[in-house]
């Protein structure tokens, strides 16, 4: 797809953090005519189960299923095939488990996808998460140098292996477009109106910046599901996402 074809709607993905279903469907129900894929990530899916991707699809969402796969190569590959069989739009898999994990990752999705005769699902790499400031990346994880270093290194990584692009902080963005190319997807969490609160992300960017800077998506959670009025915050991004839209320049 090309990403200059797309309405800022389509560039924005609504992050279902519920522990329950009846709460995201109503969310989701709620933002229906302004934001048209929802991310469903460990703690709605394990509560849910399966059943609430095919809601979101019945209701006409797009999925991007945020599972963050890492396994032996077999492992992922099969749940890959998994997850491509309920149609999802995006899964992702995190890079740190290879080149052989990721291409197994693809190749699984393309082979599912031909099978079914439905859409080959974009299979991002997780680089590192925004929560992973250069002390825990150093100390704790146990990787050297800085963070946006190793967001670069892990994109090539993830590039070589067929993926469709990474999810990173919208810092590392440049630095992915340069390494990698106008092409490769980026995927920025951490996205923050100037309105709302960080809470516990360290990497975070308003939804202005990141576009400027080439993002490909944005996901933002908390500043439309906590919003005491979630369709009035999701409009107002919206509306700040549109003035942001450069008429000429990058690749977006």
């Amino acid at each position: 797809m090309c990403m200059t074809n797309l309405r800022p709607a389509d560039k924005i993905f609504v992050a279902l953090d519920y522990d329950n279903m009846d709460d995201a469907l109503r969310l989701a129900d709620r933002l229906g005519d302004t934001i048209k894929t929802m991310k469903v990530g460990l703690q709605l899916f394990f509560k849910s189960g399966p059943a609430i991707l095919d809601r979101l699809h019945e209701r006409g969402f797009q999925v991007f299923m945020d599972c963050k796969f890492h396994d032996i190569p077999n492992t992922v590959a099969g749940a890959s095939d998994s997850v491509t069989s309920h149609g999802v739009y995006m899964f992702n898999v995190h890079v740190g488990g290879g080149l052989e994990m990721m291409r197994r990752a693809k190749q699984a999705a393309v082979a599912r996808a031909q099978a079914l005769g439905i859409a080959v699902p974009k299979v991002i790499g997780v680089t590192q998460l925004t929560s992973t400031a250069k002390q825990v990346l150093n100390e704790e994880i146990g990787i050297p140098g800085d963070v946006q270093s190793t967001v670069i290194r892990y994109a090539r990584l993830a590039q070589e292996a067929g993926l469709d692009g990474v999810v990173a902080s919208g810092h590392e963005i440049e630095g992915i477009r340069q390494a990698c190319g106008d092409e490769f997807l980026t995927v920025i969490p951490g996205i923050r109106p100037v309105w709302a609160a960080a809470n516990d992300q360290v990497r975070i960017m308003t939804p202005t910046d990141a576009l400027r800077a080439g993002a490909s998506y944005l996901v933002i959670g908390r500043a439309i599901t906590h919003a005491d009025d979630p369709r009035d915050a999701a409009l107002r991004i919206l509306e700040e996402v549109q003035q942001s839209e450069p008429s000429e320049g990058p690749h977006q």
